[in-house]
């Protein structure tokens, strides 16, 4: 197992069409539930596991993002004796410039290659536009993932309204399944080891110098048929807030309070 502390990566790249036009002038991860950017949600959890050296990748506004949160970011919390805020932990951000390096974003594969050498071998994955407020990331979630030998590790949730035909089954011993009677859906959150990135399952070399696109689901169903994707199910709230519709019934909600 590496020493070297394990890194997290947010996907925050794309354009976000279907929210348009709010994401005109604002990317998609910047819009607020409960007046927090969505990306910031996971920036705190993320914090809150201990895991505070991330790297964002970038395309449309992408300058917008830094500008938000600059190369450090401050996790703040109320003090119990005074109410006043303290710093609770330090976040350290490197971003990956798809739009600024080759006119746009390169997809979740291309994109995760890009920034491969900024990662290590294992290493956080998650989209920064789904709301996933419940989630905890845990070292001993890592620590197993690092022990199965497995070169993924994903977190399914049910299928919402608009995605009914799910992404991937489940067997009753946590692998993932391309073909099952019961198909859930990709939370978007998972553990990945570099080697799924790298041949027989992706031909582009790391750091994706010429810029190729290339979607990350043909990566996981390969390596699904060999039986080296292991899964679970998480059943805590989770939105992918894929329209102005679903953010604004999420605003509408009872605001939360940080964990």
């Amino acid at each position: 197992m590496s020493a070297a502390p394990v890194k997290a990566m947010i996907m925050a790249a794309g354009r976000g069409e279907r929210m348009r036009p709010l994401t005109d002038t604002l990317p998609k991860p910047l819009l607020t539930v409960h007046g927090t950017p969505l990306m910031q949600w996971h920036m705190e959890a993320l914090a809150r596991g201990g895991f505070c050296q991330l790297v964002i990748n970038t395309a449309w506004l992408g300058d917008r993002i830094v500008d938000q949160f600059g190369s450090v970011f401050e996790l703040q919390g109320a003090s119990p004796l005074t109410g006043s805020l303290l710093n609770l932990e330090r976040v350290t951000i490197a971003y990956s410039h798809e739009g600024r390096d080759f006119g746009g974003a390169l997809e979740t594969a291309g994109g995760i290659v890009r920034a491969l050498p900024c990662l290590g071998e294992v290493f956080w994955v998650m989209a920064g536009d789904i709301f996933a407020p419940d989630f905890r990331f845990t070292q001993s979630a890592v620590d197993h993932f690092m022990a199965s030998g497995k070169l993924a590790h994903l977190w399914l949730v049910p299928n919402p309204e608009h995605h009914p035909q799910g992404d991937f089954g489940l067997t009753p011993d946590g692998l993932a399944l391309n073909d099952a009677p019961q198909k859930h859906t990709y939370s978007t959150i998972g553990l990945y080891r570099a080697t799924l990135f790298a041949p027989p399952y992706c031909d582009i070399p790391a750091g994706n110098p010429n810029g190729v696109k290339a979607a990350l689901v043909h990566l996981l169903r390969a390596a699904i048929d060999q039986g080296r994707i292991s899964a679970e199910r998480y059943q805590g709230a989770w939105t992918d807030v894929g329209t102005p519709q679903r953010l604004q019934a999420l605003n509408q909600q009872s605001a939360r309070s940080r964990p």
